[in-house]
């Protein structure tokens, strides 16, 4: 498997393939990337390649309807950190921003309502599985940041599923970004419903809206986990050789990394 690991690694054509996603968060449907944890390595690895987009993709709000509560959360909470990161990412294009900016509507708009009662509220299933697809268009085309780069690092070493991990540090990200980007983080909180003037101010109430959001949806918090302190400059090296850390909008180094992992642990 490693043999394929990376940009079109592959010497033959992929087979084409339908893909059908069953819960509301990864927008695998139209990316061009599958990731693979290699337990091994302990290591999240990526394929890649235009090749890597399915032929057909097939997405069905009615599939998600029998989805637990926490899977609900995790892979909602996934989507909306593929759209904020993807329009705050380097990379984000007005194109890519057009798709961010409505996922996000949609997935804050539907996420609590779909948790609440997934099985009855078909609208709320529709637009958070729509909101997961656009989100998908959004990352795929731009790239995600540094919400990811510490999620998969988690996920590979100690198996902590991808969508719980980027809701416990996505608000985290989003306060160490806001003095580089608080005017496009202003934009995401009026998204939102927030009504403040002051984009200092609105990026604010934004993260604090993420916050509350998780911890209404039973999104556990860093110390749950129960991964040490002495585990934090590993996970913040890992997180810093990323591919994506390059696309975070404020630069950081390992040293940054380690101090986001320190305020996600200690609040």
């Amino acid at each position: 498997m490693e043999d394929y690991e990376g940009k079109e690694k592959y010497k033959n054509s992929p087979l084409p393939f339908l893909a059908i996603p069953t819960t509301c968060g990864t927008g695998s449907e139209v990316t061009w990337v599958s990731v693979i944890t290699d337990v091994n390595r302990k290591f999240k690895m990526s394929i890649k390649g235009p090749e890597m987009y399915p032929a057909v993709s097939i997405v069905d709000p009615d599939l998600i309807k029998t989805l637990p509560q926490s899977i609900i959360a995790s892979t909602g909470l996934d989507a909306l950190t593929h759209a904020v990161e993807a329009y705050l990412s380097k990379p984000a294009t007005f194109i890519t921003d057009h798709h961010a900016l409505k996922a996000v509507k949609l997935i804050l708009g539907a996420i609590e309502g779909a948790y609440d009662d997934i099985k009855h509220h078909h609208a709320d299933r529709e637009n958070l599985m729509f909101g997961s697809t656009i989100a998908g268009f959004a990352f795929g085309n731009s790239d995600v940041t540094a919400v990811h780069c510490i999620s998969e690092s988690i996920g590979a070493l100690y198996d902590i599923p991808h969508g719980v991990a980027n809701s416990i540090f996505l608000p985290y990200v989003l306060s160490y970004n806001l003095p580089e980007c608080h005017k496009k983080m202003a934009v995401l909180a009026r998204q939102a419903g927030i009504s403040e003037v002051d984009d200092i101010k609105a990026s604010g109430l934004f993260v604090q809206l993420i916050k509350d959001l998780s911890k209404r949806l039973g999104i556990p918090v860093f110390k749950d986990l129960k991964i040490g302190r002495d585990q934090f400059e590993k996970i913040a090296q890992m997180s810093f050789e990323n591919n994506s850390t390059p696309s975070n909008p404020r630069e950081l180094g390992p040293k940054d990394y380690l101090e986001i992992l320190k305020n996600a642990y200690e609040l």
